[in-house]
C-alpha cells in the first residue's frame, strides 16, 4: 500500500509540475525599457501591448526614461535601465540603440522607427537583421524629395529654402544630398543650417535670417524634435512656410508634415516586444517598413503667415489644423 501511495503521489507531481510551471510563467511580469527620443509616443506602444493581452501593472511594466536634450546622456539612461534587468528596450532614437547596443549585446532591442539602421551600422539589413536588434525604420530619406515638392507646392513663391539638421545623426547625410538633388529639380536654391548641440539653434537661427531664407525644412533627430517649438516659433516669426517630417511638429506649430506615422510605428513595435518575450530572437525577426503615412497642414499657422493653401493640397492632406 505504501508503494502504491508513493506511485500516486509521483504520478500527481508530474502532472501537477508543468501546470505550476505554467503558472508562474503566466504570472511574470515582463520589464519593457522605453527610452524617449524628441517626443513622447510610449502611450502608443501601450495601446499596442493591450492590444496583444500585455497590460500594464498586470504582466508588464513599463519603465519609461526621457532625456534632456543632449546625446551623451544616452549611455546613462541605458545603464540605468540595464541594472534594472529590463527584458526588452524599444526607442525611435537611433543614439539610444546605439548607447543599448553598445551597452548589451545580450538585452533584445526594439527600433519603434528609426532612419537608416543599416547605414548606421545597427543591424546587417533588413530582412536578416542579426544581432540582439530589430523592429521599424521610418524610411525618412526615401521621401525627402515629397517633402521639397509638398512645400514648394505650399508656397510656390518659396525659390530659397533653410534645411536645418544635425550632421552628427547617421542618415541625415543621406537626406540632404537627396534634398539637394530635389531641389535642383525643383528650381530651388538650399541653405544648410546645422546644429549639433542646443546652444546651436540661435547661431543656426541668425544664420537663416542672414542668408535670407524664403522656408524652412528640417530633418528630424532626437536634437530638432526635443527643441521642435523652439523652431516653430522662430519659422512663424519670420514668416518661413516650414517642413517637418511628424504630426507633432504640426501640433507644435509648424506648416506642414509628410511622413511616416509615428504613432503608429510605435504601437506596431508592441507586436515585436511580444514575439521576443515569447521567445524569438531579434535576430530572426525582420525590420519592417511603415505602412501608415501623414500629411498635415495647420491651417492656423497659414494664416499667421498669410499664406492661402491651394485647396487641392487641403484635399489631399490626412488632417487639417485649423
Amino acid at each position: 500500500m505504501r508503494l502504491i501511495r508513493l506511485a500516486v503521489i509521483l504520478a500527481a507531481s508530474l502532472v501537477l509540475a508543468p501546470l505550476a510551471a505554467e503558472a508562474q510563467q503566466a504570472r511574470k511580469v515582463h520589464r519593457i525599457g522605453v527610452v524617449v527620443g524628441g517626443v513622447d509616443l510610449t502611450d502608443n506602444l501601450r495601446q499596442g501591448l493591450r492590444e496583444l493581452g500585455l497590460v500594464e501593472d498586470q504582466n508588464v511594466v513599463v519603465l519609461k526614461r526621457g532625456w534632456g536634450g543632449r546625446i551623451e546622456q544616452f549611455p546613462e539612461i541605458i545603464a540605468d535601465l540595464i541594472q534594472l534587468k529590463v527584458d526588452v528596450i524599444v526607442s525611435s532614437s537611433t543614439p539610444a540603440v546605439r548607447a543599448a547596443k553598445e551597452s548589451s549585446s545580450t538585452i533584445p532591442i526594439v527600433m519603434a522607427g528609426l532612419t537608416d539602421p543599416v547605414g548606421a551600422g545597427l543591424i546587417r539589413s533588413l530582412a536578416r537583421p542579426g544581432g540582439n536588434i530589430t523592429g521599424l525604420t521610418n524610411i525618412f530619406t526615401e521621401l525627402s524629395a515629397k517633402r521639397l515638392e509638398l512645400l514648394k507646392e505650399a508656397a510656390p513663391r518659396v525659390s530659397r529654402v533653410a534645411v536645418l539638421w544635425n550632421p552628427t545623426h547617421p542618415g541625415q547625410a543621406i537626406a540632404w544630398q537627396q534634398t539637394q538633388q530635389a531641389a535642383q529639380t525643383l528650381g530651388l536654391v538650399l541653405f544648410s543650417a546645422e546644429v549639433r548641440r542646443p546652444e546651436d539653434f540661435a547661431r543656426a537661427f541668425t544664420a537663416i535670417v542672414a542668408e535670407r531664407a524664403e522656408a524652412l525644412l528640417v530633418l528630424p533627430d532626437p536634437l530638432t524634435s526635443f527643441h521642435r517649438q523652439q523652431m516653430a516659433d522662430f519659422a512663424v516669426k519670420q514668416r518661413l512656410p516650414s517642413m517637418y517630417a511628424a504630426s507633432y511638429w504640426v501640433e507644435a506649430g509648424g506648416l506642414l508634415c509628410y511622413g511616416a506615422s509615428f504613432p503608429d510605428l510605435w504601437r506596431r513595435a508592441a507586436v515585436f516586444v511580444d514575439k521576443i518575450l515569447k521567445g524569438a530572437k531579434p535576430a530572426d525577426l525582420p525590420v519592417e517598413q511603415p505602412t501608415k503615412f501623414e500629411f498635415v497642414i495647420n491651417l492656423k499657422t497659414a494664416k499667421a503667415l498669410r499664406l492661402t493653401i491651394p485647396q487641392t493640397l487641403l484635399q489631399r492632406a490626412d488632417q487639417v489644423i485649423q
